[in-house]
């Protein structure tokens, strides 16, 4: 999985979703990000869509899988950097990441888990 980055940074995960294809590949990045929360003991992952074009059914369910599987492993996932045409096309669609926050960009998803981490304290 070349095209994955995956940074730590403060106890937060940033994960640049790649162009998932296939299921094997959609495993293995689930797999390599909650291989990295449990190493890392990360309480946040912030899964930076930027790159994403498109995101159709089969995207959205892989972001959606990465999602549940970083709440199962007590990280709060955010999805970050949605292009317009793609929150677009995902209403046209009526697709939804079931819940799952999102932000405008790192920054602002940065600025909402403080925001929130800040609250519960």
């Amino acid at each position: 999985m070349a095209d994955v980055h995956i940074l730590s940074v403060d106890g937060v995960l940033l994960v640049t979703f790649p162009g998932v294809t296939d299921d094997r590949t959609a495993e293995r990045l689930i797999e390599e990000v909650g291989s990295r929360l449990v190493e890392r003991a990360a309480r946040a992952v912030l899964i930076d869509v930027s790159n994403a074009r498109m995101i159709d059914s089969f995207m959205a369910r892989v972001l959606a899988g990465l999602a549940g599987a970083s709440r199962l492993l007590g990280a709060e996932p955010v999805v970050v950097g949605m292009r317009p045409e793609v929150a677009i096309t995902m209403v046209e669609l009526g697709m939804d990441l079931g819940g799952v926050a999102t932000a405008l960009n790192v920054e602002h998803g940065l600025a909402d888990l403080r925001a929130r981490a800040g609250r519960r304290m």
